[in-house]
């Protein structure tokens, strides 16, 4: 299978797409742990049916250490307990804040009320912009269909 559309060979698409990347990697150096961070991207990711998210997502997770078991439960995170309190107000944010569409309102007081027992403002504000980027990439690769299962471990840094 191949990419409808090679976005880095397109010169307007990549002065974009530099910026996208940019505020990524600048999340890695927040205070939110960086395994919630690979949790949010990877739910997103699997809410938004970006195979080639997912495959970064689980093989970077699982290169820093990540468990097979809880990356397999991220899918099913309601009912299983190996997600901290926080990670799960985490997980609840991300899926609220993904299916936008899906709920009159947005993300709703009480999931908020929720995340915001868990992490600082700080946090909370990584936790937004991380939710909102791995939105972007998603859809990015979605529509032009990016593949997947190629993916090397830290490949993109």
């Amino acid at each position: 299978m191949n990419a409808r559309l090679n976005l880095f060979a397109s010169p307007v698409a990549v002065k974009a797409w530099k910026h996208i990347i940019a505020a990524s990697k600048a999340l890695g150096d927040s205070t939110l742990p960086p395994a919630t961070r690979e949790l949010v991207m990877l739910r997103a990711s699997q809410i938004n049916g970006c195979a080639g998210c997912i495959d970064m997502h689980t093989k970077d997770a699982t290169a820093a250490g990540e468990s097979p078991l809880r990356l397999h439960l991220v899918a099913a995170w309601r009912e299983a307990t190996v997600f901290t309190d926080a990670e799960r107000a985490a997980l609840e944010l991300t899926e609220e804040g993904t299916r936008i569409a899906d709920a009159a309102g947005g993300v709703s007081d009480e999931v908020w009320a929720n995340a915001s027992k868990h992490y600082d403002e700080d946090q909370l504000a990584a936790l937004v912009t991380q939710i909102a980027v791995i939105n972007a990439f998603n859809r990015g690769n979605v529509i032009v269909q990016t593949p997947a299962g190629d993916y090397q471990p830290g490949q993109h840094g």
